[in-house]
C-alpha cells in the first residue's frame, strides 16, 4: 500500500479498514478461476447423446467435440459397422471400453474403373458401382501405381450416376484402365491426418481379414496417422486386419502404448517415413503375417521398450534406410520366422546408424535361416548391442548370435549372453 494512500485515511482505524479492504481485493484476485468445463459426449448404440451403431454415429461426436474446441467422445460397448475410418481430429480424446468397443470392417469389394482416373481429377468410374455407398472409404490404384504412397486413398462424397463417383482428394497419380486400374472398398478403421494432440484408447478393431481388400500400410493400417504431431494410441486391439496393424507415418511424438496387433496379414507395427521421437512400449505384436516391428524409414530418436514381438511371419524387429539414434530396450524379440533383428541393406549413407540394443531377449528366431539372433546386411556404423540375452531355447548347432554380412565400423557387444549357438558373432564382413 503506498504512503499517500496511508495519509488519505485520518485515523488508525480508517488505517485498519483500509488495509483489510486491500487484502480482501488481493485475495480475490489471486483467487484460481475455476477449471473450465471439457464437452464430453457419448456416443452408443441404444444410449447416449449421439446413438447408433456405425461409423457416421462415431464420427458426428468427434466432429461435434472437436467443433466445441475439443473434448472426449466416450464410445459404449458394442459392434460398430465401418464403411469408412473414423476420422481423429485436433484436441479430441476418443475412449471405448477394453475389449467391448468393437469397431468392425465391413466386407471389402473390388471394381475395375472404366473411365481413366486422371492425375488431379476428382472422380472415378466404375464397371459397376452398385456395391459402393455415399460415404465409404476407398482407395485407388492399378498395376503399375499399386503400393506405397503411390495409393489414392478419399471418400466417396456425391453420386454422379449409376457408375461415377465424386471423391473427396484428386487422385495422387494416373490411374489408366490399360493398367487395370480398381477401386477398392478398403479403409483404415481409426485415422488421422494433420492433427494434433489427440488420444485413441480401449478400442478394439476387428479388421474382418478373410474377407477385406488388403491397404498398404503406407496409406492404412487398423489404426493409421499421417503427418500428425503428439498422438497416444493406448489399450487398443487390432486384429485380423487386411494390412498392417498400427501404422504411422511422417508424424512426429507418437505414443502407443499398451496396444495387442495380432493376426494382421501385414505388419504388427509400423513406425515410418521420417517419422521422429517415437514412443513405442509395452505393446504385444504377435502372430502377424510380416514383420513384427517395421521400422520404415527416416525413423529417429525413437524409444520402443517392453514390447513383446513374437511368432511373426517376417522378422521380429526390421530396421534400415537412416533409421538411427534409436534406443531398444527390454523387449522380448522370439520365435520370429526371419532374423530377431534385420538390419536391411543399406549403404553407409544411408544406414541406421547409432542404435543402441540392450536388455533384450533375442531368442528362437530365423529357424528358417538355421537360427538367426540378429542379422545386419548393410553398412550401418555404430551399433551397440548391450546385456541382451541372444540365442535359442534349445541347442542349436547352426545358430548365429549376430552376424555382419557387410563392414560395420564401430560395433559394439558388451556384456551379451549367448545361449545354445554355434557362433556368437560372425564378422563376415570384417
Amino acid at each position: 500500500m503506498c504512503p499517500r494512500m496511508i495519509r488519505a485515511a485520518k485515523t488508525p482505524s480508517a488505517v485498519l479498514l483500509l488495509i483489510f479492504c486491500l487484502l480482501g481485493t488481493e485475495s480475490r484476485a489471486q483467487k484460481p478461476a475455476p477449471p473450465a468445463e471439457e464437452t464430453k459426449v457419448h456416443v452408443g448404440i441404444t444410449s447416449g447423446d449421439i446413438r447408433g451403431n456405425d461409423h457416421r454415429a462415431l464420427q458426428a461426436a468427434v466432429d461435434y467435440a472437436a467443433k466445441m474446441g475439443g473434448g472426449t467422445v466416450l464410445i459404449g460397448a458394442g459392434s460398430y459397422q465401418m464403411r469408412n475410418a473414423l476420422a481423429l481430429r485436433d484436441n479430441v480424446r476418443v475412449i471405448g471400453v477394453p475389449g467391448k468397443t468393437n469397431l468392425v470392417a465391413c466386407d471389402g469389394l473390388k471394381v475395375p474403373l472404366t473411365a481413366d482416373g486422371d492425375c488431379n481429377e476428382r472422380q472415378i468410374t466404375l464397371a459397376d458401382g452398385s456395391g459402393f455407398q455415399i460415404g465409404d472409404g476407398v482407395a485407388i490404384h492399378d498395376e503399375h501405381y499399386r503400393s506405397g504412397f503411390e495409393v489414392t486413398t478419399a471418400t466417396l462424397i456425391a453420386r454422379v450416376d449409376d457408375r461415377t463417383f465424386r471423391i473427396s482428394s484428386p487422385l495422387y497419380l494416373d490411374y489408366l484402365v490399360s493398367r487395370k486400374g480398381v477401386a477398392c472398398l478398403a479403409f483404415p478403421l481409426v485415422s488421422g491426418s494433420n492433427i494434433k494432440n489427440a488420444v485413441v484408447e480401449g478400442l478394439t478393431i476387428e479388421g474382418n481379414g478373410s474377407r477385406a481388400e488388403y491397404l498398404d500400410g503406407c496409406r492404412g493400417g487398423g489404426i493409421y496417422l499421417f503427418d500428425c504431431e503428439n498422438v497416444t494410441i493406448r489399450n487398443c486391439t487390432v486384429r485380423h486386419y487386411k494390412g498392417d496393424g498400427i501404422s504411422f507415418q511422417t508424424s512426429q511424438h507418437v505414443t502407443v502404448m499398451d496396444c495387442l496387433c495380432e493376426e494382421n496379414s501385414g505388419l504388427g507395427l509400423h513406425p515410418g517415413s521420417g517419422s521422429q521421437h517415437p514412443v513405442v512400449r509395452y505393446n504385444r505384436s504377435i502372430h502377424n503375417g510380416g514383420d513384427g516391428l517395421f521400422v520404415c524409414w527416416r525413423v529417429q530418436h525413437g524409444l520402443f521398450e517392453k514390447n513383446e514381438v513374437r511368432d511373426n511371419q517376417g522378422a521380429g524387429v526390421s530396421i534400415g534406410h537412416k533409421d538411427s539414434d534409436n534406443v531398444f530396450r527390454g523387449n522380448d524379440i522370439s520365435g520370429n520366422v526371419k532374423a530377431g533383428v534385420l538390419f536391411r541393406e543399406e549403404s553407409q549413407a544411408m544406414g541406421a546408424h547409432r542404435n543402441v540394443f540392450e536388455n533384450n531377449r533375442i531368442v528362437d528366431n530365423g529357424l528358417k535361416e538355421g537360427g538367426l539372433g540378429i542379422l545386419i546386411r548393410g553398412h550401418h556404423d555404430d551399433l551397440v548391442f548391450r546385456k541382451n540375452t541372444i540365442g535359442g531355447t534349445q541347442p542349436n548347432p547352426k545358430a548365429v548370435g549376430i552376424r555382419c554380412e557387410k563392414k560395420t565400423n564401430g560395433l559394439e557387444t558388451n556384456e551379451n549372453e549367448f545361449v545354445n549357438l554355434k557362433v556368437p558373432v560372425d564378422r563376415a564382413g570384417k
